[in-house]
Order: C-alpha cells, then sequence, then structure tokens
C-alpha cells in the first residue's frame, strides 16, 4: 500500500486537511503552563504519508537554487527533510539539538556539511530561536547557511531572531491558513 498516485494537492486542499487532521479540541497543558481548549499536533501531519508527501511536493519550489543539503532539525524537521530529500534528491543531515557526548559526538548526522550551502528544515517555526541556534551550530562546523523552510510559520512574520542571524525565513503556510 503506498502513497495515492492521484492528483496533486492544491495548496488551498492541504491546508485544509492539515487543519482538520492537525487540530485538536479538549483541554491542554502548553508550554507556557497555560491550558487551551485547543491544540496543533503537528506530528500528525508528519506520520500521514499522503499530507507528508503533499507538503513535500509544496515545499520543492521554496528551496533556494544554491541548496546542497537540507538540515532537519530534532525532531520535527527529520521527517519533513528526509520527505523534501526524496522529492529533490538532496541528502539529508539530521540536526540533534545538542551534539552526543559518545561515539561520533556529531551534531548533524548523516550527509556532509562542511563548505556545502545548507538548508534548514523545521515543521513549525515560533519564535525561531531553536532554528537559528542549530544554524549557528551548523556555521561552526563549517556549513553555509543562510535560509530556513518551514512548513508552518506561527510568528505572524515575526522573524527578528532569525533575521538578527542572518537567516532568510520561508514558510509553506502561516498559522492562520490553517485555521
Amino acid at each position: 500500500m503506498g502513497v495515492s498516485s492521484s492528483a496533486p494537492m492544491t495548496k488551498p486542499e492541504l491546508a485544509k486537511r492539515i487543519g482538520e487532521r492537525c487540530r485538536l479540541t479538549g483541554q491542554f497543558r502548553l508550554r507556557s503552563g497555560l491550558v487551551s481548549s485547543s491544540y496543533f499536533d503537528k506530528y500528525l501531519f508528519e506520520s500521514d504519508p499522503v499530507l507528508l508527501d503533499a507538503v513535500a511536493a509544496h515545499l520543492v519550489d521554496l528551496l533556494p537554487p544554491s541548496a546542497e543539503v537540507l538540515a532537519g532539525l530534532e525532531l520535527g524537521g527529520v521527517p519533513v527533510a528526509t520527505a523534501l530529500s526524496l522529492r529533490t534528491g538532496l541528502p539529508v543531515a539530521f540536526v540533534r539539538k545538542a551534539a552526543k557526548p559518545y561515539g561520533t559526538a556529531k551534531l548533524a548526522e548523516g550527509a556532509e556539511i562542511v563548505g556545502r550551502q545548507v538548508v534548514v528544515i523545521e515543521d513549525v517555526v515560533t519564535t525561531g530561536g531553536q532554528a537559528a541556534a542549530s544554524a549557528g551550530e551548523l556555521r561552526d562546523r563549517g556549513a553555509l547557511v543562510d535560509t530556513v523552510v518551514c512548513v508552518v510559520d506561527r510568528s505572524d512574520g515575526q522573524h527578528a531572531v532569525l533575521h538578527d542571524a542572518g537567516l532568510d525565513t520561508v514558510a509553506l503556510f502561516s498559522s492562520d491558513e490553517l485555521a
């Protein structure tokens, strides 16, 4: 049983399907400690092969032409980068939040990043703090990083942290488009 080979999903259709699939109602404790009656569970689109493939199909055109490596950030950026790699043929580096203290002690596993144009792939950007920190760590290890591509931008276009880190940010959807 493979991914459906039916006609590609339009961007509005994809937004509607992701919104329906990922928006949960109930009682949820947020990272801030507040309680909310709704929650956006991003892992529900990332674990759905049809939606993930459609997301990757739409992200292809958002990649800069100079891209040589996709850097999927732990945890949510990894499936997105992998799906995008299958669509583009670009290799993937799987980026941890911190280098592991054993074995190879690497921050980025997989594709070689030194001297290569690396695009950070993230599922959701809110403040951009993790993407900026990871881009800095990749740069410290010799990667050339100037772009973050994400599926959902929850920042309302407020990319000060990413801009200050010298990063352009490109998003497939704003959170409003998924409402």
